[in-house]
């Protein structure tokens, strides 16, 4: 078994203050895999500490230097692409080649987009002509406390440590202790491209301990968080006492809205793309919009696509997906598509228990209810599984009020071939993002959303602006 019980606080992998073991779960087989510690206060307020101190320099460095050592992170993040792979498949349940690809191509492709954007990026810049004198800088918010999600554990943690150092902040990563070796990996990655000691700690624990440590602590400047929406509510509640800066990316329950004009691979896709990451995205189209015409077949077209997805080991290569990250959440999911029975959705694949063939490992069956309406617990709760929930409508507007219909704000998608629609519901749907007919966002795009899906953006110049605070200055002396 893996051993990983030190944190990295200060430029240097340190024991923690008092031994509290925690074992992190395989759930393709639910044996432990590896032992990490949970930190204690004492190890939060070192972290805290290192990077505070380390700040002032930090902030100071030229921003061209804090990019080329992200640049040079880029490079050694290559060469350790199999080990992040690896780390992930066994801890959270990525499909290894899923892993290797999309797992691990979102950090280096995040990476890559933060310094694109940087060079391009005018961290001091004049008011305006009519105040040749005024100048806005740009400059850190300052120690920022980073707390990322099992999920996409590679996704989160570039995003935010990218944008932070490039920003001139010094941090603390909290990773969470479901998935913590690629955490641990990055963390090496970091030391061996010479950040200056106090720039990146890592410090591991779970949200009770650590978590809530950081977002109360009186030298943390900033919280970026991703996770559920429940722990960014107690995350805002705890750092309002000391008024710190707060970006929040929470859960989603997007609707995928298809209308009768929609390419032929349209509903494929959608089921598809919710299948991917066993269903384990905040993103993910997870409620099924469809339109009368079309209805009927688009529940048979559904059925077949998703009793033809494959469920399998994580350490398996092929085109399958994993199990879900742990007992707890197979538990929940086992609940929700019981309720949905339950309510009278009709189920049209899947279903509670493991998948034929499967006795142990925390595998759900991949499933779709028809015949669902909005009010139903399957359609509004973020079931964060391989579960898919159809809807029918039948105009353009009740379509949008289906969607809009949810405390959630994050991902909508449509599929229908006339434009002027395509772009009507995208100013009409309530969401941080609208990705149409199977195209996705581009590089430096923003990720974030509305409601209770969070606050602040991700990714690209917004990405960085997250971690900058503005400095208007007068009576600057030009050259």
């Amino acid at each position: 078994m893996i051993e990983k019980r030190n944190f990295y606080i200060n430029g240097k992998w340190v024991a923690p203050s008092k031994a509290h073991d925690f074992k992190v779960i395989d759930p393709s087989t639910e044996d432990p895999c590896a032992v990490i510690s949970l930190g204690s206060e004492a190890d939060t307020n070192a972290a805290v500490a290192a990077a505070k101190s380390a700040l002032p320099g930090w902030m100071a460095t030229p921003v061209e230097d804090r990019i080329a050592l992200v640049e040079k992170l880029i490079g050694i993040y290559q060469t350790r692409t199999e080990d992040l792979a690896q780390a992930m498949s066994m801890e959270m349940g990525a499909p290894i080649d899923m892993a290797r690809s999309q797992q691990v191509g979102a950090g280096s492709w995040h990476l890559t987009e933060f310094v694109n954007a940087a060079k391009g990026f005018a961290f001091e810049r004049p008011l305006g002509d009519h105040a040749p004198n005024d100048r806005i800088i740009y400059e850190a918010v300052g120690v920022a406390a980073l707390i990322t999600p099992w999920n996409w554990p590679m996704n989160q943690v570039t995003l935010k440590v990218g944008a932070a150092a490039i920003a001139g902040c010094t941090m603390v990563l909290k990773p969470s202790e479901q998935s913590p070796l690629n955490a641990m990996v990055f963390a090496e990655m970091m030391d061996e491209a010479g950040f200056p000691p106090g720039v990146f700690n890592l410090v591991n624990g779970d949200g009770v301990g650590v978590g809530s440590q950081l977002s109360a602590h009186p030298d943390v400047d900033m919280v970026s968080f991703t996770g559920s929406t429940r722990a960014g509510t107690a995350i805002s509640k705890s750092a309002a006492d000391t008024l710190k800066k707060v970006h929040l990316e929470l859960g989603g329950k997007g609707a995928n809205v298809v209308f009768a004009d929609a390419d032929e691979k349209a509903v494929k896709r959608g089921v598809l793309h919710m299948m991917n990451n066993t269903g384990q995205s905040c993103n993910a189209p997870s409620r099924m919009l469809v339109q009368r015409p079309i209805y009927d077949q688009a529940v048979e077209t559904a059925a077949e696509v998703a009793s033809k997805v494959s469920v399998g080991p994580a350490r398996e290569e092929g085109r399958h997906i994993g199990p879900v990250v742990n007992e707890l959440q197979w538990g929940k999911i086992q609940d929700l598509i019981q309720k949905g029975i339950d309510e009278g959705a009709r189920l049209v694949a899947g279903g509670t228990g493991r998948p034929e063939g499967l006795n142990k490992g925390y595998y759900v069956r991949p499933t779709v209810f028809a015949d669902a309406n909005n009010q139903m617990t399957v359609a509004r709760e973020e079931i964060f599984g391989p579960v898919l929930t159809m809807i029918p409508f039948d105009t353009e507007e009740e379509a949008v009020e289906i969607a809009n219909d949810t405390p959630y704000g994050l991902t909508n998608y449509v599929q229908t071939q006339d434009g002027e629609r395509a772009n009507r519901m995208a100013r009409g749907l309530r969401s941080g993002m609208v990705e149409m007919n199977g195209k996705a966002r581009s590089a430096g795009s923003p990720f974030g959303g509305m409601k209770q899906s969070g606050n602040g953006r991700e990714g690209g110049v917004w990405g960085l602006e997250d971690f900058l605070e503005v400095k208007a200055v007068g009576g600057w002396t030009a050259g």
